[in-house]
């Protein structure tokens, strides 16, 4: 199957300044082809684009890197000119996340079901769907994505940002089965940064115990957008 090749549709525009320039030179231009788009939504008057995109470069980079990207472009129609926002997050639901607290419709912005693995189970459509729809209430602080066939999985550390939440940290794993073509996505709670960062690295190294459950009290919504905490990095960092 030929992938998809995403088209930015700013025939007949210009960047609004230098800097929009060459930011989206490095951001999107210079690796523009390996940017599959997986959803996309367009207004009708074409003023904003929204995408979902998987870098397929990413896993030529950093070992761990997240391979999503999350891009809205903001056309002005009369000055023929666009900026444009843009994310790297580790989940797709994530970058749902991100272009609907941006304006786009939650139900525009589904993700192509021929374009990736289908959820294995009801736990995972429904924890998609509150990380997608939810939003802010969480800070990303660490991502882990391993593409090896033989432990494809994706980790991702969170931080509560209500100081009273029971469970602070979160752990997202993301495993997907190549030979069904499906992915599971469960969440796990933890009282310290530190604990949930060894699981993590004891997931890659294959020898974390039972993902800990999530305290009732503490459900919160998942995270809109990337911001960043400062954590340390777990062990087992290799591939």
């Amino acid at each position: 199957m030929h992938s998809p090749e995403m088209n930015p549709r700013l025939d007949g525009f210009k960047p609004a300044n230098e800097q929009i320039l060459e930011g989206f030179r490095l951001k999107i231009r210079i690796n523009q082809d390996m940017l599959m788009p997986l959803a996309e939504h367009h207004t009708p008057d074409l003023s904003d684009s929204y995408y979902v995109l998987h870098d397929r470069s990413a896993t030529y980079g950093h070992p761990g890197d997240a391979q999503i990207v999350a891009l809205h472009l903001r056309r002005d129609l009369e000055a023929k000119t666009f900026d444009f926002e843009c994310a790297n997050v580790p989940l797709g639901a994530m970058a749902q996340s991100w272009l609907i607290h941006r304006g786009c419709p939650a139900e525009r912005i589904g993700l192509d079901p021929a374009l990736g693995t289908d959820p294995a189970d009801e736990a995972t459509r429904a924890l998609e769907k509150r990380l997608m729809t939810d939003g802010d209430h969480c800070a990303l602080g660490f991502s882990y994505t391993r593409d090896d066939p033989n432990d494809t999985v994706t980790l991702v550390a969170l931080r509560a940002l209500d100081e009273r939440a029971s469970s602070p940290f979160r752990v997202l794993v993301e495993e997907v089965d190549l030979d069904a073509w499906t992915h599971s996505l469960r969440e796990g709670g933890f009282a310290t940064v530190k604990d949930a960062l060894l699981w993590c690295g004891d997931r890659l190294s294959g020898t974390a115990g039972p993902l800990p459950p999530v305290k009732p009290a503490a459900l919160l919504p998942l995270p809109a957008s990337p911001s960043k905490i400062t954590v340390p990095r777990p062990p087992g960092r290799s591939r």
